[in-house]
């Protein structure tokens, strides 16, 4: 018998196939916090903008005057501006999309992150493809911290979600940071309240 085979058996022995239970992790009172300010705080810290909006017009607006150059606008949420995409496109055509603007189920204020599953991306590419992104979140919908979020997407079932915090970013060896390296160069959040 090789080492390897001593080893992984020995492993068998001293750990049974169920696995032990998690510990139950104590919430922490969180009542204090004004969430929609913390998500703004952290966002600006990873690189991203907020923008307060009050309607749907408002965030059209901000959209005509900020991304005028834009090429290519892709919106899959309701209300603001942009072309629609259909779910049997090719990927190969999103390669000059300047903006995508999403509204993803809800956001975290620890890590200004954003949960959003596939039937609300259109198609899994564009968050990260597009030269920009821009998010539609409810300041209602924003949770406190990643175990909040965990809680609510625990049982659900989706064949593709992920949680966007920022623009996308890298930093070499003498820390030189780069944006936009290999996703988004830019993140703007539109916080509206209900």
């Amino acid at each position: 018998m090789e080492s390897r085979d001593k080893i992984l058996n020995a492993l068998k022995k001293k750990f049974s196939d169920t696995p032990a239970a998690l510990p139950v992790l104590k919430a922490y009172s969180q009542s204090s916090i004004d969430l929609v300010e913390k998500f703004e705080f952290v966002l600006r810290g990873i690189g991203g903008r907020t923008v307060r909006a009050n309607t749907i017009h408002e965030i059209n607006e901000y959209i005509r005057q900020e991304f005028a150059d834009a090429k290519r606008i892709v919106s899959l949420t309701d209300g603001v501006n942009g072309t629609p995409i259909t779910p049997d496109i090719d990927p190969h055509t999103f390669a000059d999309v300047d903006l995508i603007i999403l509204q993803p189920h809800f956001a975290v204020a620890e890590n200004a992150a954003a949960w959003i599953t596939a039937e609300r991306m259109g198609d899994r590419a564009l968050p990260f493809i597009a030269q920009h992104i821009a998010l539609v979140v409810y300041t209602d919908s924003i949770v406190h911290t990643m175990h909040d979020a965990y809680n609510k997407i625990s049982n659900a079932n989706y064949p593709f979600g992920t949680f966007i915090a920022g623009p996308s970013k890298t930093a070499d060896i003498e820390q030189s940071l780069v944006l936009g390296a290999h996703g988004p160069k830019s993140m703007t959040v539109f916080l509206i309240s209900k």
